[in-house]
């Protein structure tokens, strides 16, 4: 049985856990269920385990996260399948639409529509007729796996896109960097539930957490953060985005595609990342803990300077 109390989509004792919706509307009708259409899978599946100590063995129940391919078609062509965790799937194809540069702004997706099949969920948006034709003509048939950075790029020169330098007017000190992370960790509901899915979450200039999105993929996770930003129209010039995972090259490609000026990690940066960042103009910050945090590009957004 499926509760759904003030945005929160939950599961009581005979039921499975879906997602929580932070900034659902709590007045509005449960997200996951309408008439006529087939049922959107859990984000968290419940399986046997047997575990033991001492050569005693029991079983026992887990919930492990979902992760389902998912078909994102535009105008009705179907242009990239990713596997991802069945939970704000239209955040992730607006985020998705945006850091690929399919689209150049949210108003360019005029419609939405999500479709749970046997094999995977088709996510069929309509765009704008110009960011259409700019999608034809560099399509790229791509299969990525939820770890897959450059999946589907067909040559080297394919990898060097450089986004426009970001224009940031952010600031914070490490103190609020590391509150923000605190509040991250205690907003990762499906982590909570399965140990297995990755988060990014919205620092606004305030130093409260605004945003978190979940999924077994870190590109994943960012890119419905982005989405959710753009689809709400918060303001990105003067925040941060917070990700628990590494911080990759196409992080920093995201992050800087939406242009976003901080991109801080809980583990550490690759060498691409940390050159694309500093000719993009993102702060890249890595190895965040409580106290302490690594700066390796443009480090004054990070009050204060160290270097």
């Amino acid at each position: 049985m499926l509760v759904c109390e003030r945005g929160v989509v939950a599961r009581d004792e005979s039921g499975p856990y879906r997602a929580d919706r932070y900034e659902a509307d709590p007045n509005e009708a449960c997200p996951y269920e309408r008439d006529g259409d087939p049922p959107m899978p859990y984000a968290t599946v419940e399986v046997a385990r047997c575990e033991g100590e001492g050569g005693d063995m029991a079983l026992a129940f887990d919930d492990v996260a979902e992760e389902v391919p998912v078909a994102l078609e535009y105008n009705g062509i179907s242009h990239a399948v990713m596997l991802a965790t069945p939970a704000d799937l239209e955040d992730f194809a607006v985020g998705f639409s945006l850091t690929e540069g399919i689209v150049a702004n949210a108003r360019d997706v005029f419609e939405i529509d999500t479709q749970a099949g046997e094999q995977g969920v088709a996510v069929q948006l309509r765009i704008a007729g110009d960011a259409f034709a700019r999608m034809k003509t560099r399509r790229r048939a791509m299969t990525g796996r939820t770890g897959c950075g450059l999946c589907g790029v067909e040559s080297l020169s394919q990898v060097a896109r450089m986004p426009a330098p970001v224009a940031s007017t952010a600031r914070f000190d490490g103190a609020a960097l590391h509150r923000g992370f605190a509040e991250l960790q205690r907003r990762q509901a499906l982590l909570r539930h399965t140990g297995a899915t990755h988060a990014a979450g919205w620092l606004r200039v305030d130093g409260t957490v605004a945003f978190v999105r979940e999924d077994v993929g870190r590109h994943n996770a960012l890119d419905k953060l982005i989405g959710a930003l753009a689809r709400s129209g918060e303001p990105v010039a003067d925040g941060a985005a917070l990700v628990t995972s590494r911080a990759s090259y196409e992080m920093v490609l995201k992050a800087a595609s939406a242009g976003i000026g901080i991109l801080a990690a809980v583990s550490g940066p690759t060498a691409m990342a940390v050159r694309l960042a500093e000719q993009a103009g993102v702060t890249l910050a890595g190895f965040v803990r409580p106290g302490r945090h690594v700066v390796y590009t443009h480090s004054a957004r990070l009050l204060p300077p160290r270097c």
